[in-house]
């Protein structure tokens, strides 16, 4: 299972996230893992970032001289938004080493973080469509959110599809905080 966790991170490794990020994956890996992995995740940054890049230049349908405006700003972005899976990967990672024996605590604090996450890329997302539009227009910065979110929500699915599901630990299974929870209120009750 935590080879299917590892398919997340490779996907999340090949679109938007810097080498510096990989490497951080990689140091507890044994020689022949780190470089199979190391392999994996260069083919996949360039085939994934290349399509990507191919794929907003045709849906973007600009004019030489808009293209020209409208590129920098685009590899600001994708600057940007790698440092931003950054958080992600480790947020998978530490899912990775949780997920079987999840406690509340544990839970709460992986979802506020995938929480925080979301609100830090709508933020982005926001910011660098108030730049695509003085920069260019409101049409073309509305160009940009759509395909950029078509083309995150394919990303979100691969990453989302290739994680178990949260495996309650025996504590939770057999009550846990909430029978603690009923513990504690009976005995104030009695005071």
């Amino acid at each position: 299972m935590r080879r299917t966790i590892f398919f997340g991170v490779l996907i999340l490794a090949g679109t938007l996230m810097p080498m510096s990020a990989v490497a951080q994956v990689l140091e507890s890996k044994s020689d022949t893992q780190d470089q199979n992995l190391r392999a994996d995740i260069e083919l996949l940054r360039s085939d994934v970032r290349a399509d990507k890049a191919k794929i907003m230049a045709a849906m973007m349908q600009l004019d030489d001289k808009d293209a020209a405006v409208f590129s920098p700003i685009y590899r600001d972005y994708e600057s940007e938004l790698a440092k931003l899976y950054d958080e992600k990967v480790a947020g998978i990672l530490d899912y990775a080493d949780h997920y079987l024996q999840m406690t509340d605590a544990k839970a709460d604090d992986l979802a506020t973080r995938a929480l925080k996450w979301e609100d830090q890329r709508t933020d982005l997302k926001k910011k660098y469509y108030e730049r695509f539009k003085k920069a260019l227009s409101p049409i073309t910065a509305a160009r940009f959110l759509q395909v950029e979110n078509q083309l995150l929500m394919l990303v979100d699915l691969q990453v989302a599809s290739s994680l178990p599901i949260i495996e309650a630990s025996e504590t939770s299974k057999k009550g846990g905080r909430n029978e603690n929870a009923k513990i504690n209120l009976a005995s104030s009750a009695a005071r």
